[in-house]
């Protein structure tokens, strides 16, 4: 055989091994963002103009995360939290607008002692969502009506609703100091 013949056999199946390799690593890269992201990987596709695009963003929040000191809580700081957060929920009881503007600045607190960055709600939901994708939908709908009750348009029901989306949030942020988390309740 001439090395012409030889390198029209070989090159193409060194092509069709690399095309394959290329698409392996691509569906291995896809499978571990949506393991990793959950529900918030297919948000983050149908809000972006394209897959490819999508991934790419969540991967730049992969990397920001990483780039974060996330440490558990201490246990005295789980119990003072779980402290204020069982003063949250008696405040609902007479004050439920005071209760969910506190259950936000809980939540908020607690992701800043646990070193995630507080500087602006979309950011912190990108940010979450690296490790909390699947409560991020607790997250948003409380922050909705949190949105509402200061402008006092909030009904009592959906005061309710928020309190449940916020403590589901915060067990999880909890829990991962060390902590088991509890069912998300009011």
């Amino acid at each position: 055989m001439s090395t012409g013949t030889l390198l029209a056999i070989i090159i193409p199946i060194v092509v069709v091994i690399a095309l394959a390799a290329v698409a392996v690593s691509l569906l291995m890269r896809r499978r571990h963002l949506r393991e990793r992201f959950g529900p918030e990987y297919e948000r983050t596709v149908e809000g972006s103009d394209s897959r490819l695009a999508a991934e790419r963003e969540l991967r730049e929040r992969e990397r920001r995360h990483d780039a974060l000191e996330i440490k558990p809580l201490p246990s005295v700081s789980r119990d003072r939290y779980t402290r204020e957060w069982s003063s949250v929920q008696e405040e609902f009881v007479d004050r439920p607008e005071d209760a969910v503007h506190d259950a936000d600045r809980l939540v908020t607190s607690l992701m800043h002692e646990r070193g995630y960055p507080t500087e602006g709600f979309e950011q912190q939901m990108k940010d979450l969502s690296v490790e909390h994708g699947a409560t991020l939908e607790h997250y948003r709908a409380a922050h909705e009506v949190e949105t509402l009750s200061t402008r006092s348009k909030a009904t009592t029901e959906q005061l309710r609703g928020a309190m449940v989306h916020y403590r589901a949030l915060f067990d999880e942020l909890l829990s991962d100091g060390g902590g088991r988390a509890r069912p998300a309740r009011t």
